[in-house]
């Protein structure tokens, strides 16, 4: 049996995956530096997606500053400086633009729709006001969303690709 080349986590080009990040992130893990929430509350959508582009653009920064450091110190044959490899992280973090990585806010909410039809999260039951409602009194308001029993089972491989595990 040949299987095909690919990374175990994440994907091509990216060192976590958006299926990866919300499971972690809904189980209260609070993976790669986001903050750890209520499992039994959950989060809105949107802050997801925010700390799930923010996560990425850490991990993505400090992948870039530790490469350019090893070469660096390999070229000036000296030891690796982990000082070094920090303030590289923090500059490259400063200068890559938001929407530079990741995936846009409709694609997410796309994918999290999928997640939604497999029955891996549910709406937790609390929802708050949002700042368009401020605006617009007949806005949506914020919408929590929690993992679910079948979600928590669910195998990473489905989670890596849950558009497979929907439509087979």
């Amino acid at each position: 049996m040949v299987e095909p080349l690919r990374p175990t986590r994440g994907g091509f080009l990216r060192p976590f995956g958006c299926g990866w990040f919300i499971r972690e992130f809904l189980m209260g893990h609070g993976p790669d530096g986001s903050p750890e929430i209520d499992p039994g509350i959950g989060a809105p959508q949107s802050d997801i997606c925010y700390h799930y582009k923010k996560a990425l653009l850490k991990a993505i920064a400090v992948d870039r500053a530790t490469r350019q450091e090893e070469r660096q110190a390999k070229r000036e044959k000296r030891l690796i400086s982990p000082d070094r490899i920090e303030k590289l992280a923090t500059r490259y973090l400063l200068q890559t633009p938001y929407k530079s990585s990741g995936c846009r806010y409709h694609s997410f909410v796309v994918y999290f729709s999928n997640l939604q039809r497999l029955g891996w999260v549910e709406e937790s039951g609390k929802v708050e006001r949002s700042a368009f409602q401020d605006n617009y009194p007949r806005g949506y308001p914020r919408k929590f969303f929690r993992l679910t029993e079948a979600g928590r089972a669910a195998p990473e491989a489905a989670w890596a690709n849950p558009f497979a595990a929907l439509y087979g």
